[in-house]
């Protein structure tokens, strides 16, 4: 009998203590908590990381084109480009740091263009920057490291220096197919 009053007493204590007018009071704080907290925290430095950071890769890209697109290996797909790296030497490298965008001439690096003045963002496995006469639009589109350039807005006038479409990491491309030059002096 004595452990039935103990058991009966312990169940009432616990009920009493759990008044359903302190769990509401309790949900408001903490539902206002969670509300105001995360947007003020935790919103802005996913924002700030984003536009903070350019990817690492993007300081040494070189030029490479489509060569086979029925291709289904990465590397034989794309190569180096002959007639822009042997022939007329006009292709572009592209470096893109946080401070600047540089063009040079993949056959004489004193030949450059440089950006300093624009904005970037980074959207999943793409990297945006803006000029105010241009957006360029840096897609990372296979995990070779192969990336395609799109640059909108007003045409880029470069002398000497044409830009391809696809570019990859010179530390990649070793890996791709390559045309021999030669004769030439690419």
């Amino acid at each position: 009998m004595k452990n039935v009053i103990i058991s009966l007493s312990v169940v009432i204590t616990l009920l009493a203590s759990c008044s359903p007018s302190t769990e509401k009071k309790v949900d408001k704080v903490a539902s206002t908590d969670v509300q105001t907290t995360p947007v003020s925290t935790f919103g802005p430095e996913k924002n700030d990381k984003s536009k903070s950071e350019i990817p690492g890769e993007l300081s040494e890209l070189v030029p490479i084109d489509l060569l086979n697109s029925k291709s289904t290996n990465v590397y034989e797909k794309y190569g180096i480009e002959f007639s822009g790296n042997c022939y007329s030497c006009d292709l572009t490298s592209l470096s893109i740091t946080k401070n600047t965008i540089l063009w040079t001439n993949v056959c004489d690096d004193k030949d450059t263009f440089e950006i300093r003045d624009f904005s970037f963002s980074n959207e999943g496995n793409k990297t945006i920057l803006k000029t105010p006469e241009r957006t360029y639009i840096v897609t990372q589109i296979d995990k070779a490291p192969v990336y395609e350039v799109v640059v909108e807005g007003q045409k880029l006038e470069l002398s000497n220096k044409r830009i391809s479409r696809y570019f990859t990491t010179k530390k990649a491309l070793p890996l791709f197919k390559e045309h021999d030059c030669g004769d030439f002096e690419g």
